[in-house]
């Protein structure tokens, strides 16, 4: 049961009449009309027990954008229902600051009909959202009491990554089939697959030029190449301590997954086969032998769920599982970050492990912060910002300098910029027959 501001207002309005009259008649002759009028107006409010709850609408959305949930309310009482109704989901499900507004709902539903509520949710972490229960309160005609319940109507959202860099992908695909099309290439040894033979335009290479063809015709003829397909990459993310930083208002994390599923696409795309791995002390997400269609939805479905945790990444274990998961030769792109003392405690001594058998790309989010730290002059305290840069940057760049001297190609950019230049990394490599 729940009583009103009404009643409340009522209650001070009789104190005040009753003022003359101190004591419990006055008391009595204020109280007691006013309880039964609350006692009459909860017995006319509708039930909240037999009311029929049912819920449609969305079950993905991405991260981002605004999901639909509708409830359904039916009304199987013999008395019209007026009432106040709470969906209630956790606070992630909706924009800062608009929770209150959003799910509470007023509504009238004759008695046998049903009415349905539209909940419109705005996500703001990734993963699986359930809603609490579904409170009603149901107000009687004279608007003094109400009887109120609650209501467990389960639903799932699912609120996947939000796949930003998606929009790179039309530019990464037609430098794609300028690969496959027009792209020349030195030898065949350099693992590419014959395509077509063209007439010689002056700049090729007159090492591709094929001069049986050329007797053949009254042109030179160049041999062009395609890069190789059916390559094999395997993403490995690093979901320890360091991919819970935040850089900007974005955890590392969350930044790594759009880099991934934009280097998905694109493979997919060039008929590479992708698999993916999760790892921090054991694995987290796997998805292995997926192809055609279903393997960007089951990529998407994988890092869904993930979150990176409080724990120092097991890089040894980690190598072994990549190894494990790439018995023949392959892309390995390791999606971590630059930082010195665990790319050294860590990294470091399992890197030769992998690039005996394969090729292997490191990368990571570089923090715009720090340069705009290294800019700053003209106080103390930027001069000790821009100085703590500068011994960032150099730590930094010393690191990277000992990945490449191991054969590792090093890929660091600012979250924004990281899927876009790990996809152009990627095409390099596919250009250079180094896949």
């Amino acid at each position: 049961m729940a009583l009103t501001g009404r009643t409340a207002l009522l209650a001070a309005l009789g104190a005040l009449v009753a003022g003359p009259r101190p004591g419990w008649t006055g008391i009595l002759a204020v109280a007691l009309p006013l309880l039964g009028c609350v006692l009459v107006d909860l017995a006319l409010a509708a039930p909240v027990r037999p009311l029929l709850l049912a819920r449609s609408g969305d079950t993905t959305v991405r991260l981002g954008e605004e999901a639909t949930v509708h409830l359904t309310v039916t009304n199987a009482a013999r008395r019209p229902l007026r009432a106040e109704l709470r969906d209630a989901w956790p606070p992630s499900a909706w924009r800062p600051g608009t929770a209150y507004a959003a799910s509470r709902h007023r509504l009238h539903v004759p008695a046998g009909e049903q009415r349905r509520l539209t909940t419109v949710l705005s996500p703001t972490r990734r993963g699986e959202h359930h809603p609490h229960r579904v409170t009603v309160r149901s107000h009687g005609p004279l608007g003094l009491a109400a009887r109120q319940g609650g209501h467990a109507v389960p639903w799932t959202l699912r609120v996947l990554p939000p796949f930003t860099s998606r929009k790179h992908l039309p530019a990464k695909l037609s430098r794609l089939r300028e690969l496959d099309g027009r792209t020349t290439v030195l030898t065949r040894g350099e693992g590419t697959e014959f395509d077509s033979l063209r007439e010689y335009v002056p700049g090729d290479d007159v090492r591709s030029i094929d001069w049986r063809a050329t007797a053949r015709q009254s042109t030179v003829a160049v041999r062009t190449w395609r890069p190789e397909r059916d390559r094999h990459l395997l993403l490995v993310l690093d979901t320890g301590r360091t991919s819970a930083g935040r850089v900007g208002d974005i955890p590392r994390l969350d930044v790594s997954m759009d880099a991934a599923l934009l280097l998905t696409a694109l493979a997919s795309q060039a008929g590479d086969r992708v698999d993916l791995l999760a790892f921090d002390r054991t694995v987290r997400a796997s998805v292995r032998g997926r192809t055609g269609g279903q393997l960007l939805p089951s990529v998407v479905a994988a890092l869904t769920p993930l979150e990176a945790a409080l724990i120092e990444t097991d890089t040894r274990a980690m190598a072994t599982a990549a190894l494990a998961g790439a018995p023949r030769r392959s892309l390995l792109v390791l999606f971590t970050s630059l930082d010195a003392a665990p790319v050294e405690t860590g990294l470091l001594p399992v890197l030769p492990r992998l690039t005996r058998g394969h090729t292997v790309v490191v990368a990571s989010v570089a923090d715009p912060r720090i340069t705009e730290m290294a800019r700053t002059r003209g106080t103390v305290p930027g001069v000790y910002e821009a100085a703590a840069a500068a011994s960032h940057e150099l730590e930094r760049h010393r690191t990277t300098e000992r990945l490449r001297a191991l054969g590792v190609t090093v890929v660091e950019a600012a979250p924004e910029l990281l899927p876009p230049a790990l996809a152009d990394a990627y095409l390099s490599l596919k250009a250079s027959g180094r896949l």
